[in-house]
């Protein structure tokens, strides 16, 4: 009996048809697009990512509490021998504002028989003003903090990209890692099952008288090491499936560990690799030195180290301050208003203090302008080495285009001189041997095109990560 081109493809159809079909009924297909949304949604790194936003808002909040107006109250009374020496109440209400202006108002009661005449005895009310001349006029502590407060909240944006712009290039190349494997075994158990018919095929024809023994052990032999590597892909597929499920997080924090039924999607093996759009060069680059998150974060660190060179300049400037109160005897200030502010009723200073030779600003001053070089020079190395990578993948990108349309050709060719090697072991031209060797040779061929299209998709997602695009 002598093994027919027409039995062997119609063998194929129905055992692919079948495995098909089986797996269609017991196993749920998991896309990339479904993979990487449950990754964002419910990755704990992602959700850390996010709460790098909250620290940095909350500590914003904290920071604007230094403009929150203070109520203070202060009491201090002395009594020795039945005689009040003197009982002094204030309550006074600060405000400060934006402009570094400090505006108060409070109200007194002094009695006693020995108070400081520097007091106004009895009830009194009184507002004021506090004005800085020269340092901390334009800017001072808490305006710089605020200022720098708004810039984390900013950056804790792009640090949150950044995270998620390296967690999901692992992802992708975890699930393209899962996805090679089990193509892989797909296609060995499909093999195998081809091959154990073609061995079944010729132990009949040894049987009948049309084929030599040593064909049998031919066939076993090449089954053998079919099912060696069906075994050993299907290892590496569980190993891929693990590392898949390092991923894979409910929203309640609770891990998932996918099962041999959940399989990735296999329709990928038939993209069209050569009509794939990459943009060009100078777009990717364009889009990295733009929008990239490390350089984005880099910048808000420079505009902060910016506000702290501000505020270091103002410690070169003599401290000048002016304060005024405006006095009104009892507690009707605002109904007995008195617009004479330098005749009567009133309190005023100034102070100056201008520290010699002051090396303290000058230290200061200057190792803030250190600080804001250095950041200089790290964005310039930054940038420097991400549109290296972003050059790099690139060219890697299209290098597996033309080397996945080389081995498509040389695979079609495989193909068909295994497909003229079996038609010839059907017509007893040729030997087994050379028959298995003919088909191992397209099953290499197979198995280096699928590892070249997963390193395709693996080096887009890269490409796309050194642009800092995967969100």
């Amino acid at each position: 009996m002598k093994l027919t081109i027409q039995q062997f493809v119609f063998a194929f159809s129905v055992l692919f048809a079948s495995v098909a079909t089986r797996a269609q009924d017991t196993t749920r297909i998991m896309r990339e697009d479904e993979f990487l949304a449950i990754v964002r949604s419910n990755h704990p790194v992602a959700k850390q990512g996010g709460l790098l936003i909250d620290i940095a808002r909350a500590e914003l909040r904290t920071i604007r509490g230094a403009f929150d107006p203070v109520l203070y109250y202060n009491n201090d009374q002395k009594t020795f021998d039945g005689k009040t020496y003197f009982n002094y109440s204030n309550a006074e209400l600060a405000v400060p504002t934006w402009f570094g202006v400090e505006l108060y108002a409070g109200a007194e009661n002094n009695i006693g028989d020995f108070i400081n005449t520097e007091f106004t005895r009895g009830r009194a009310s009184y507002a004021g003003v506090s004005i800085p001349l020269l340092k901390d006029l334009v800017l001072d502590k808490r305006r710089a903090a605020l200022q720098q407060g708004k810039l984390f909240v900013q950056q804790s944006q792009w640090e949150r990209r950044n995270v998620i712009n390296d967690l999901l290039l692992d992802a992708y190349v975890a699930y393209w890692e899962w996805a090679k494997a089990y193509q892989v075994f797909l296609v060995l158990e499909n093999t195998i099952r081809i091959n154990e018919f073609r061995y079944e095929l010729v132990k009949i024809a040894f049987q009948q008288g049309d084929r030599a023994g040593i064909d049998t052990t031919e066939a076993l032999a090449q089954l053998q090491a079919f099912q060696q590597m069906r075994e050993e892909a299907w290892l590496k597929f569980r190993k891929s499936s693990l590392e898949l499920s390092t991923y894979l997080w409910l929203p309640g924090n609770q891990p998932v560990y996918l099962t041999d039924r959940v399989i990735p999607d296999t329709l990928w093996t038939q993209q069209n690799f050569g009509n794939f759009n990459v943009n060009d060069l100078t777009q990717w680059l364009t889009q990295t030195t733009s929008n990239h998150p490390k350089l984005q974060m880099i910048n808000y660190k420079i505009q902060a180290l910016e506000v702290e060179r501000r505020l270091k300049f103002q410690s070169l400037l003599p401290k000048a301050d002016v304060k005024y109160n405006f006095l009104q005897r009892g507690y009707n200030f605002i109904n007995s208003p008195n617009f004479n502010f330098f005749e009567n009723n009133y309190k005023f200073g100034f102070n100056v203090a201008i520290p010699l030779p002051n090396r303290s600003g000058f230290g200061q001053y200057r190792a803030a302008k250190i600080k804001l070089q250095s950041m200089d020079f790290e964005r310039d190395f930054t940038q420097l080495n991400l549109e290296n990578k972003v050059r790099f993948h690139y060219n890697e990108v299209l290098n597996l285009q033309k080397q996945i349309r080389i081995y498509e050709d040389a695979y079609r060719n495989y193909v068909r001189l295994f497909d003229a090697e079996q038609l010839k072991f059907s017509l007893g031209e040729t030997t087994l041997f050379l028959l298995n060797t003919r088909e191992n040779k397209a099953l290499e061929a197979y198995q280096k095109l699928l590892e070249l299209k997963a390193k395709f998709y693996q080096a887009f997602a890269s490409l796309n990560w050194a642009s800092g695009q995967l969100q």
